[in-house]
């Protein structure tokens, strides 16, 4: 990503090389009313306002909010120049996601601890049959190498 100052005006491919996305992606949030590009002659541009937009855009994005969920945030803004109402919706939104995340990740520490277990009683059951844990290695490499 560019760290140069943000400018006056841009073009798509433009703002997309800097941020490290596509310009069909600027496109596909202009679609759906996020960013509105306006005329300059013959080709659209962005100005700064657009890339603060598309900025928190794509951190909603990174962060696991849906569109819509963005979509909302930027019209609060656009309505209340106070931030007020942006602020409690972030903060509410936050604060939900945080909490599927920590969902989630029980979710994981749950499956990885059986996981564990799995593994322990297949090693256990190959130690008492003399085998050991290469040949199982060597079994899934085999069944891999049949597959393609």
């Amino acid at each position: 990503m560019d760290s140069s100052p943000p400018r006056d005006l841009y073009s798509i491919s433009e703002l997309a090389l800097e941020l490290g996305i596509t310009p069909r992606a600027i496109r596909f949030y202009e679609q759906k009313g996020l960013l509105s590009p306006r005329r300059a002659g013959a080709h659209r541009v962005l100005d700064r306002r657009d890339r603060v937009r598309l900025l928190l855009i794509l951190r909603g994005k990174r962060l696991g909010f849906s569109l819509d969920e963005i979509a909302e945030y930027l019209r609060l803004y656009a309505a209340d120049r106070t931030q007020v109402a942006q602020m409690r919706m972030l903060l509410a939104a936050t604060r939900q996601r945080q909490a599927e995340l920590q969902r989630q990740r029980h979710d994981l520490d749950v499956t990885l601890a059986e996981l564990g277990d799995i593994e322990r009683q297949v090693l256990r059951a190959l130690a008492s049959q003399g085998a050991t844990e290469a040949g199982a290695t060597e079994a899934t490499d085999s069944d891999e190498r049949s597959r393609t």
